[in-house]
């Protein structure tokens, strides 16, 4: 599950929220796309919900490569596997939609949704990698973008800025180098 979230994470520049908030029919696997519309929030009790995004921008179509899709459709097999095991059936057409990351204690108690901070950090640990925070492969995301040519009004559209000054803001000094 966790390798799966990072690759979302870093292979579609999603915010933690988006990705955590994405639901199976979110997922496109025919037109190769994910539709990221909403964000897991939290209360200042650390309750978490669902809400619409911030601005309109953020709510967006991306394509998605063929190597994601695979991992996206085998965690899916997994997934189904793993929550009927605990006596949850996952009948991916119902009309209550099926979190993408959620664990076995939940399908739709956003409470249980993993962590991916503290998870990256004990990858990170584990192989003595250098550190990166999960909103940096965001940031790592769009570098490679700007890396391979795209151009800025591009990023801005798959990242979800409102305003594409605040994606050349943002990037602009990572481009230079």
């Amino acid at each position: 599950m966790k390798n799966c979230c990072f690759r979302l994470l870093a292979f579609t520049g999603g915010r933690k929220g988006e990705v955590l908030a994405l639901t199976w029919e979110d997922i496109n696997f025919i037109e190769k796309t994910i539709r990221f519309n909403k964000t897991l929030a939290k209360t200042e009790h650390s309750n978490k919900y669902v809400q619409t995004p911030k601005t309109a921008h953020s709510k967006r179509f991306i394509s998605v490569d063929d190597k994601t899709l695979d991992v996206l459709e085998r965690w899916k097999k997994t997934q189904a596997k793993l929550l009927l095991t605990y006596g949850i059936n996952t009948n991916f057409n119902s009309k209550q939609p099926i979190l993408v990351f959620t664990d076995k204690r939940a399908l739709n108690d956003y409470h249980f949704t993993i962590y991916p901070n503290e998870k990256l950090k004990a990858i990170l640990r584990k192989y003595e990698l250098p550190s990166i925070t999960v909103h940096g492969l965001r940031h790592t995301h769009a570098t490679l973008l700007f890396e391979a040519r795209t151009s800025i009004k591009e990023v801005q559209e798959r990242i979800g800025h409102i305003d594409i000054r605040t994606t050349m803001n943002v990037y602009a000094l990572v481009t230079q180098k």
